[in-house]
């Protein structure tokens, strides 16, 4: 069995990595150690390098058509991961999960319909349909014991006859949430009672952790699955945000019918030579490499958590269930949002993602990026430590 090496230190700079390379436009500064965009500093597994490559050998890259095993391998890693048998005719490739929830919008929503979103969530659910002029409507997650649940008394008081959508982030981005089959069940019957579509966006679903299931939201029930439009891809997983590589899952004939027509007629269901190649490769050939990964992000996870704890007690982690983003609460540390960010990026050197981005609920939180090397994500702890020790005596001086 192969043994993958994650704490390899891959320079990744100068390559147009917008994790890297953006952080002077975006952050100010070009030097601070980058923990924010959800991509990972792991090297892509070989398997997928080489079959790139391998078509590189051929000097024409003209028109092309999804290969023989594009989609059976879509169907038999969603079997292997979730037990769902998926139908071949269920599915077609879209390019991009964010660009697959504003065609969705566009297709089955006009122009001041309302869109329901679960701050704090992942900001590009609130941004795409105020772009696309429908309102957003807000149910937030509400904390019962420290751990996040759906409102669900709440959410039967907003969606009013004007909403006609519902953006589901599951596992939740950016806590790691993976939602409950009683919780997504009881969604999907309010929704399809009240007739709103639920997109539901699954892109992390490959890295639920062990010891917590995933349910695909279509799945929970005959409600669900009328009622909905799944999206999946291999790019959180696999490392390759880089190759488009995402696709839709639609078992109700109805919307199937509706939405694949609408991609169809702007040719978006038609994927690129590397889409295709890059999603089989990764889903004939990824299983071990995914267990491995997952069992390296999961320690570095555990990791953090031991060192906040020991050394940042100000600060608490909200354990994740499934992929490679902690949420950090430092409402501990009694500063504003201003205050907070400017410590973390100008003082420590961090470029986290500020937790008002996902929301006002997110007030006093910070996103932490922990899929890289332990080396790299220790030094980024230390450095936030330090930090806020400096402060720390600043403050009593005062």
């Amino acid at each position: 069995m192969i043994q993958y090496d994650f704490d390899e230190i891959v320079e990744r700079r100068g390559t147009d990595c917008l994790k890297y390379d953006k952080l002077k436009d975006l952050f100010g500064k070009a030097d601070l150690m980058p923990f924010w965009v959800a991509d990972m500093d792991f090297r892509t597994p070989d398997f997928i390098v080489d079959a790139l490559k391998k078509r590189c050998e051929h000097p024409v890259f003209g028109y092309t058509f999804p290969p023989a095993e594009y989609f059976p391998s879509i169907i038999r890693w969603i079997k292997h991961l979730y037990k769902w048998d998926v139908r071949e005719e269920w599915l077609s490739y879209i390019p991009g999960i964010v660009k697959g929830i504003g065609l969705a919008l566009e297709c089955f929503t006009e122009k001041g319909d309302k869109v329901i979103i679960q701050p704090p969530v992942y900001h590009p659910f609130r941004i795409v349909p105020e772009k696309l002029n429908r309102e957003v409507v807000y149910n937030p997650l509400r904390q019962v014991n420290g751990v996040y649940e759906m409102d669900f008394e709440h959410l039967e008081a907003v969606a009013d006859n004007g909403c006609r959508a519902l953006i589901l982030s599951s596992p939740h981005n950016p806590a790691g949430i993976v939602w409950d089959g009683k919780t997504l069940q009881r969604l999907a019957e309010i929704c399809r009672r009240r007739s709103i579509l639920v997109i539901a966006d699954e892109i992390h679903s490959e890295m639920t952790f062990p010891g917590f299931e995933h349910h695909p939201f279509p799945t929970v029930s005959d409600d669900a699955a009328a009622c909905s439009i799944t999206f999946m891809a291999p790019s959180k997983t696999f490392n390759i945000a880089g190759i488009v590589s995402s696709y839709a899952i639609v078992p109700d004939d109805s919307l199937r019918r509706a939405f694949y027509s609408f991609l169809e007629a702007c040719e978006l269901h038609e994927g690129t030579i590397f889409s295709y190649i890059a999603t089989v490769a990764a889903y004939v050939r990824g299983d071990e490499w995914r267990r491995q990964m997952l069992e390296y992000v999961k320690k570095n996870i555990l990791f953090a958590e031991e060192y906040v704890r020991a050394h940042i007690p100000q600060i608490k982690v909200y354990r994740p269930q499934a992929s490679f983003l902690i949420w950090l609460d430092c409402r501990d540390l009694k500063m504003n949002q201003q205050e907070l960010f400017a410590l973390v990026c100008n003082g420590a050197g961090l470029a986290l993602n500020n937790g008002t981005m996902f929301g006002r609920e997110g007030e006093g939180y910070l996103r932490m990026n922990v899929g890289c090397p332990r080396a790299m994500l220790r030094k980024g702890l230390e450095a936030l430590k330090n930090t806020l020790s400096i402060e720390k005596v600043d403050s009593q001086k005062n």
